[in-house]
């Protein structure tokens, strides 16, 4: 909502300077369409010969995510250890018939259905129920420092991928303040060919192409490039969600006392979002 916000602010400063220091809207307004698909169009098919048909879907579920924010709020964080450590815990109590049930079809878990907000979240579940699968199918002493290096290289795998539509933005922001000196060569040279004109008809028709570079830079470093950064920001917020499945998992099989568990997936929360020690530990005894 905030970023929607921005956009808003981010216009009405512009223009409305603009015309507050005595500026002729109108002369913008009436270069703005067709400035707009040139610009607009050029972004458009540089992009689509740099990517494919799913990287512009992920592009466009990029944006959307700018304005709906991260999908995990403080409360998720909280229950991820306690999903996460009671899997853990029933596995080494129980042992691997217990858990496997769970693991193997989470949406008929009892206990992943205390979670629904998990669910929803494919990679969330792959990442857990994949770590625990690797437990209980491994025979003899498991090595938490290889299963620390599976989990990691899940995670920078899931995040390489997921910051792409970030990589996407961030060249086409790059890419646009060009892209208006193209649309304002265009106006120039249209206006070169009707140099006879008289000057205030030349001159409306310079001021129409300088609108091109003038859009190209508000486009790219007010709108796309802000767009790229602040997805990046949601992106990396909600990964933290997926340290903490790390976190339990390597803890508990270096023998660690629950405290220490909690404390090891804790402390990797940002603390916008981190709960207390006392939060967790009370939740956890509730959950039992």
């Amino acid at each position: 909502m905030i970023s929607a916000v921005g956009l808003v602010v981010l216009l009405l400063m512009v223009f409305g300077g603009f015309a507050l220091a005595g500026g002729n809207l109108m002369v913008i307004m009436a270069a703005l369409p067709l400035e707009m698909l040139i610009i607009g169009g050029a972004a458009a098919g540089a992009t689509l010969i740099a990517t494919d048909i799913a990287g512009i879907k992920q592009m466009g579920g990029g944006i959307g995510l700018v304005f709906k924010g991260p999908k995990y709020k403080k409360a998720d964080y909280s229950a991820a250890i306690f999903l996460t450590t009671r899997l853990m815990k029933m596995f080494k109590t129980d042992g691997a018939v217990a858990v496997e049930p769970h693991i193997e079809d989470p949406k008929s878990s009892a206990i992943f259905a205390e979670y629904p907000q998990f669910l929803k979240d494919p990679f969330f579940l792959h990442l857990l129920c994949d770590s625990m699968r690797l437990l209980v199918v491994s025979t003899g002493t498991l090595s938490p420092q290889s299963v620390d290096d599976v989990i990691e290289t899940a995670l920078e795998t899931h995040h390489a991928a997921a910051l792409k539509p970030v990589d996407r933005l961030t060249t086409m922001s790059d890419a646009l303040p060009a892209l208006g000196i193209v649309a304002a060569v265009l106006g120039i040279i249209k206006t070169m060919g009707s140099i006879d004109k008289p000057p205030a008809i030349l001159g409306g028709m310079i001021g129409s192409a300088l609108v091109g570079t003038f859009l190209g830079v508000l486009l790219a470093y007010g709108i796309v490039g802000p767009l790229a950064a602040r997805l990046r920001t949601v992106i990396e917020a909600d990964a933290e969600i997926y340290l903490i499945i790390r976190r339990v998992i390597v803890a508990s099989l270096k023998g660690a006392p629950q405290p220490m568990v909690i404390e090891a997936a804790r402390t990797a929360i940002d603390p916008a979002n981190q709960p207390s020690f006392a939060e967790v530990f009370d939740g956890l005894r509730t959950a039992k």
